[in-house]
């Protein structure tokens, strides 16, 4: 260990499956500059559930923690040995994480008459040394890989590779190898297509539900609302041998009123079937939308389940896809229960995902909502004192995912501690701010949120040899600001896409008349657009500002570009009013 904050990596962790799986071994040890040795006994070896949510407890993690012991010149090291039954015959492996590695080797040993291929991520091609049936793969010397703000996640920038392997027995290689994406379909339907009973209780709570519903969307929307609204459990019992992906039947989990993900879009498959309206379970990945790799056709690429709806023409809604197979589509995560139906959390859109429909499924795009479905509305009215005080209100009006941001906040947090969360948010941007009164109105089904907000600031303005009134226009922060400081990048740089207008407007005090304002400024890239606009009239000054970012990816060498943008903006907004008294 170099420093002090490489402490948090003295861990040493093995994962196994309660069913299928076990830890042969896991030691660890430390070397101490002296010399000296500290072993860690299985007295030290910590056994804690992987899953909180897991009620049944399949996956578990073993885990010796050393980081309270760790100095800077410690050497730390640990050994797993695990043992399981694969699921499939993939695998893959990670060469490193962001530690700098001396040498990374991934070793497969098959039985005669097997064969293996690998795929490459995140760099060139690795190719396995090759002996009869063994395999070897290896890099050595790789640098780290730094933390740095708006950075894809580890995972999508060291190098990896994805291994298939099967026997020339092609009965023995049914259902644990896949060709293409059109096999893995096939697989999971296989799993999900039986566990979608309909019974009169589900054809009858389908019924209660749409009852008042007028359109195809109604429909939807009802039956999205109540799945979303049930508990969420995790139920992975069985992973081992295919329940991970296996949901329990719909009549089940109606009836017991929780399920994890993929029993909630089971369910809300078969409550829509009996309105004649026909779903799909799609399987993929929750937390970046750029994980799934279309070259590698697995099952093992997702951790979660959502729907596809087959809707009509008169369904419109942001979320909807054109299927060359299966036809209009809206796609819905029956899990999260802050985004409604007609949206889609954003760490989903744009990723790739499996459409599980037999022989017309296969991977598919997932949609992203334009960025002006995601705005923040703000307008604040101030009244300013010759003193420099402020009091007024601050009126912002969501919409799409940063509706679902404000309303995870607001739901996520008791009243004090939401209280405390907006008068933290407030005094960022106004020192010495005082929070008089908090409203909100949640609408969700139009996926939209209202926060009012009331405040004073005795001293936000400086008054000067008592003619002089300064302040800054901006009196809040964007909630989701971006402050890129480091002069140099390693990493590329992930926006999201969002947009934001608010209009300011100041009651000037009696006496006092605008001296100095600052220029607009008018910023315009591929990736963003930012303006900012002054006005007095009647005694007051309008400040208007606006910004619109788009998503995607930007290559680390044009950074100073991206940079630039943002210290513009952060300049624009430090930049202050100068009044004087007339």
């Amino acid at each position: 260990m170099l420093n002090r904050e490489g402490r948090n990596f003295a861990v040493a962790r093995a994962f196994y499956l309660v069913s299928a799986g076990k830890v042969r071994s896991i030691e660890a040890w430390l070397i101490r500059p002296d010399g000296t040795v500290k072993t860690y006994e299985k007295k030290s070896v910590l056994d804690v559930i992987a899953d909180p949510d897991d009620v049944y407890n399949e996956g578990r993690i073993k885990i010796i923690d050393a980081s309270e012991d760790v100095d800077t010149g410690h050497v730390f090291g640990y050994t797993v040995v695990t043992e399981d039954v694969p699921l499939f015959y993939q695998d893959n492996w990670q060469f490193q994480g962001r530690l700098p590695t001396l040498v990374s080797r991934y070793l497969l040993n098959l039985p005669q008459g097997w064969k293996a291929s690998s795929i490459t991520f995140n760099g060139a091609e690795v190719k396995p040394q090759v002996n009869g049936a063994n395999y070897a793969w290896e890099m050595r010397n790789l640098p780290p890989i730094p933390p740095e703000p708006l950075s894809p996640a580890v995972e999508n920038l060291a190098p990896r590779i994805a291994v298939n392997y099967s026997p020339d027995n092609t009965m023995q290689a049914a259902n644990r190898a896949f060709a293409n994406w059109l096999d893995v379909s096939r697989w999971a339907s296989a799993m999900y297509d039986p566990q979608m009973v309909i019974d009169d209780n589900i054809a009858i709570k389908a019924h209660d539900l749409t009852v008042n519903a007028k359109t195809e969307l109604e429909k939807i929307q009802a039956i999205g609302t109540y799945v979303q609204n049930l508990q969420y459990i995790s139920i992975d019992i069985g992973v081992a041998h295919g329940n991970g992906y296996k949901p329990r039947p719909s009549n089940l989990v109606l009836s017991r009123g929780y399920g994890d993900c993929k029993d909630k879009a089971n369910l809300m498959r078969a409550l829509l079937k009996t309105l004649k309206i026909d779903a799909y379970p799609v399987a993929i990945y929750s937390g970046d939308p750029t994980f799934v790799r279309k070259e590698w056709a697995s099952p093992r690429q997702f951790n979660h389940c959502i729907i596809a709806i087959k809707v009509s023409d008169v369904t419109i809604a942001p979320t909807v896809i054109n299927h060359e197979k299966l036809g209009r589509l809206l796609v819905f995560d029956a899990t999260d229960s802050y985004t409604p139906v007609g949206d889609l959390p954003d760490y989903l859109q744009g990723s790739y995902a499996l459409i599980v429909a037999g022989d017309s499924g296969g991977l598919s795009a997932m949609p992203v909502t334009p960025v002006e479905s995601d705005l923040l509305e703000r307008n604040i009215n101030v009244n300013l004192s010759d003193l420099g005080a402020i009091s007024g209100k601050i009126s912002e009006r969501a919409t799409g995912q940063t509706s679902a941001y404000f309303r995870r906040e607001q739901r996520g947090l008791s009243s004090g501690d939401y209280r405390k969360a907006i008068e933290g948010w407030l005094t960022r941007g106004a020192t010495g701010a005082q929070l008089v009164n908090v409203t909100t109105k949640d609408n969700q089904a139009e996926a939209g949120f209202n926060l009012d907000v009331e405040f004073s600031a005795p001293r936000y303005g400086q008054l000067m040899q008592n003619r002089l009134l300064i302040f800054k226009p901006v009196i809040v922060g964007r909630r989701n600001a971006v402050s890129l400081t480091e002069p140099k990048r390693t990493n590329p740089i992930e926006l999201d896409s969002n947009s934001m207008r608010e209009t300011v407007t100041f009651q000037l005090p009696v006496g006092f008349a605008v001296d100095e304002m600052p220029s607009p400024v008018t910023l315009e890239t591929n990736f963003g657009k930012y303006s900012t606009k002054y006005e007095t009239k009647d005694g007051k000054l309008v400040f208007t500002r606006s910004i619109v970012m788009n998503r995607g990816t930007i290559a680390a060498d044009k950074y100073a570009g991206v940079k630039d943008f943002f210290a513009k903006i952060l300049d624009a907004e430090q930049s202050p009013v100068v009044l004087i008294r007339k």
